[in-house]
This record gives C-alpha cells, structure tokens and sequence, in this order.
C-alpha cells in the first residue's frame, strides 16, 4: 500500500526553507479540540509540511540566522497535560524517539514560541507571511497577526508576502502523492461500479450514501472526502445538495459527487445515472451535452493554459447547444489534500491535479447533468486518474443492465 516517506517531508521543508531566502516564517497548525462528529483537521499547509493530523496548537518556525543550525526548522507542540490528555489522547514527551518518528532535529513545547519567534524576526530583520491572506473585515491571519505584533518591538522589521509559496509547491503532486490520489480514485469507482447495479426505483438517496461510503472504505479508504452529495430529480439540480433522503423516482436522473479520501488526499468524482436504466431522449441531449463539454476542456487542459482557458472550452460547448444560462459554475478546481485545494496564481503546469466538471442544471424540468474527472497536467496533455468510472451513456446503461 503507499504512502508518503518521511524523507518527502522533510524535503519538503528544506524546499520552503530555501525559497524564504533568509526570512524567519512561521506556520501554525491551528488550535482546536477533537470535534463531537468528525476528526480535528490542521491547517493543511502544516501537515503537508509535517504529516501530524492531531496536534492543535502546534506551529513550525523557520529561524534561517539562527546560528545553530538544528534549530533552523524547529518544530513546536503544546505542553503535556495529563488531565486533558485522558479526553483527547496520551502524547508523547520530547525524546529522541520523538523526533526520529516526526524527522525534526528539534522539537520544543509551545511555552516557548513567542520568545523564539521574536528572536528569529529580530535576527532576520525580514519576516515571510505564508498562511493565505484573510478577505476584510475578517480577522488577521495568524501569522501576519503575530508578525504586526512583533514590529511594534522590533524597529524596522520588514513584513513579506511570500503566501504564493506553498501554494505553488503543494499544486505540483510527487509521484508518492499521485500514488495516494488514485488509491482515492480506486477507491472511489469501487463505489460507483457497486451503486451501479444497486439504483432502481424505491430506493432512497440515502441507501446509494451509505453503500458508498461502506465501500470506499472496505477498499481501504478512511472514509468520504466531502459530504456526498446524491441528489436525485429536481434535487440534481441543486448544485449542494446534502439532504439525500428522497425516494428514486423511475423516470429521474441522479447526480452523485462523491468520492474517497486516501491517506489525508481526496478523489472528486460526479456521475449522472437514469434512475429506471435507460436515458430518456431529453435525458440524452442534455447529458451527450456535458460530456462533449468535459471532452472540450480535458483536451485543453496542458501546462502554460489558463484555468479560463479550460473554462471556456467547456462553456463554448454548452452555449452552443443553448444551455449557457443552466451552466452556472466554474469548469473544476485544484485538488489534493483538500478538495477545494489550495490554488497558485498563473497558469497550469506540470504535476497539477484538476477536476473537470462541466454541468447543466435545468429546474423547471427536474432536470440536472454533472460528469466530473480528476485529471493529471503532464508535459504534453493530462492523465485521467478516475476514467475507470463509466460516463458514456453506451458505458452506464450496460453497467446499469437494463
């Protein structure tokens, strides 16, 4: 089974280290207990950098003048509580077993951090915000917060903005993390060839959930990447979509997007299924529609191309055939850790992962289309890592078997 090597992420951090060009930087993990539903996520950044999924309240300080070379990335963790530890969890004190199973020559409790924090800025003179910009009048973010609060006690500290940083290196998938994405992409269309022979009318939206899930994860996953959303008549016209409790009405089309999430990376998958087995004749207009709309922007897709570009390879499509006012979203998105990942200004490149996922949503008719791929940027074109899930109507109706 894959999985990422320690070695990726230490790399990883010598690679951040080397862009600051000398600047003192902080990352934090971001605070917070194990919710009630659900598990405690970090700031994505911080994992990807550090692979810890269940420390809050941890961070990571780059110290570049720092003239002990070990303490030139050091990594922070809360202080060892033993009462709250018996709600949440036993850790693990500081040791050199510790830092052998995080890749860290230093590891230090958070008690510490202001004082180190406002040595590195004093010795620096230049501090890098890496944490993504909050949008006004929401509050800072947290490192630029912590940054304005050290330049009141350092004249003269310079405050950058190197944010586009991790973006740019998280968007470029190693082959490891490719790996892991189609072990999410498997995953996924385990799901999809199981619901495929289980949706007839009487069934319910939920009942095509939970067969879902169960799957993903008896093929390894740890569960869904999002919400699923299985939404079926005028419910697949609702773009989120979340209730999945409605009865399968024969007659009805059904969008599905969901997917699994492999190791901390997700799949994001969209199919459009007939309810009865076979489409309909408007049914087959409509979906051949967004079909030759996802075919125009995968062949777009190449490095150097524009995320609009994609877009409107798609929407030229569908506004031709006259649904352009029923299309009523972007072309896709970055993927990765997150479903919605982190996204760098410029065009595509190499070793990005996008979705595509043109639709067409029609109300009136109680009548919605979405077909969504994850696709690889290679040197030439792109790599589907989910064409293993059927999406021609010749393709669905024969898996479907009716």
């Amino acid at each position: 089974m894959p999985t990422l090597p320690l070695p990726e992420y230490q790399s990883r951090r010598q690679k951040l280290f080397k862009s600051l060009s000398g600047a003192a930087a902080i990352l934090f993990a971001g605070e917070g207990a194990p919710p009630l539903l659900g598990k405690w996520r970090p700031d994505q950044s911080f994992f990807y950098l550090t692979g810890l999924d269940t420390e809050s309240g941890a961070a990571l300080l780059f110290d570049p003048a720092n003239e002990n070379p070990k303490r030139r990335i050091t990594l922070f963790l809360r202080p060892l509580n033993p009462e709250t530890d018996r709600w949440d969890g036993y850790r693990d004190p500081i040791s050199q077993s510790l830092k052998d199973a995080t890749g860290f020559e230093t590891v230090l409790r958070s008690s510490t951090l202001p004082a180190m924090l406002t040595a590195a800025a004093r010795r620096a003179k230049r501090v890098a915000c890496l944490h993504p910009f909050s949008v006004y009048p929401n509050p800072l973010s947290p490192d630029l917060a912590a940054f304005k609060q050290i330049a009141d006690r350092i004249p003269g500290l310079a405050i950058e903005d190197q944010t586009q940083l991790l973006p740019r290196m998280r968007a470029v998938k190693s082959k490891a993390e490719l790996a892991l994405m189609q072990e999410a992409a498997n995953a996924t269309a385990a799901g999809y060839q199981a619901i495929l022979k289980q949706i007839k009318p009487g069934l319910t939206e939920a009942d095509l959930d939970q067969t879902l899930e169960q799957t993903y994860k008896a093929h390894g996953a740890s569960g869904v990447a999002y919400n699923s959303i299985v939404g079926s008549g005028l419910n697949a016209t609702v773009l989120h979509y979340m209730d999945n409790r409605e009865p399968l009405l024969a007659g009805d089309l059904i969008v599905i997007d969901s997917a699994a999430r492999f190791q901390g990376y997700a799949a994001d998958v969209t199919r459009t299924y007939p309810v009865s087995g076979k489409f309909t004749p408007d049914q087959k207009h409509v979906y051949e529609t967004v079909l030759r709309a996802e075919q125009a922007a995968i062949k777009s897709l190449r490095p150097g191309v524009t995320h609009t570009e994609v877009d409107a390879a798609a929407r030229n499509v569908i506004e031709k055939a006259g649904f352009g006012d029923a299309f009523i979203h972007n072309i896709g998105h970055q993927l990765g850790l997150e479903v919605h990942d982190i996204t760098p200004d410029g065009p595509l490149v190499e070793g990005m992962v996008m979705t595509i996922e043109p639709g067409i949503y029609l109300p009136d008719q109680k009548l919605g289309v979405r077909i969504e791929d994850d696709l690889v940027i290679t040197k030439t074109g792109s790599k589907s890592l989910t064409d293993q899930i059927p999406k021609t109507i010749k393709d669905i109706e024969r898996a479907m078997g009716r």
